[in-house]
């Protein structure tokens, strides 16, 4: 249970995602999940079908989080490290991220 002030909102985007590096699109999608944190910025949730995951390397690092469980990381090959995470066994209250990347930056498409 989060602490008293502590909330997550998962919500259904419409609006286009995209990441691109160095020129090459990493995921394409205009059906991400948008997930409203407390005290973050919004994350958007990419399915997997989304995302070019053939260019993505699994990492050592994961992260524990006390609201949505373990992440798991990709790195992009020849690029940055942990550029990606997911959640393959999200906590019930945001069990709708499972499966889905999050990068730490995207472009919006208005």
């Amino acid at each position: 249970m989060a602490p008293k002030g502590h909330h997550i909102e998962i919500e259904q985007g419409a609006e286009r995602v995209r990441v691109v590096h160095d020129g090459q699109v990493l995921a394409d999608s205009s059906r991400p999940l948008l997930l409203h944190e407390t005290g973050l910025p919004v994350r958007y949730y990419l399915p997997p079908e989304d995302v070019r995951t053939e260019l993505l390397t699994p990492s050592e690092t994961h992260t524990y989080c006390p609201f949505k469980g373990t992440a798991s990381y990709w790195s992009l090959d020849g690029g940055p490290r942990d550029l990606v995470w997911a959640y393959p066994e999200p906590k019930d209250g945001v069990a709708r991220i499972k499966d889905h990347y999050c990068f730490y930056e995207v472009e919006l498409d208005q």
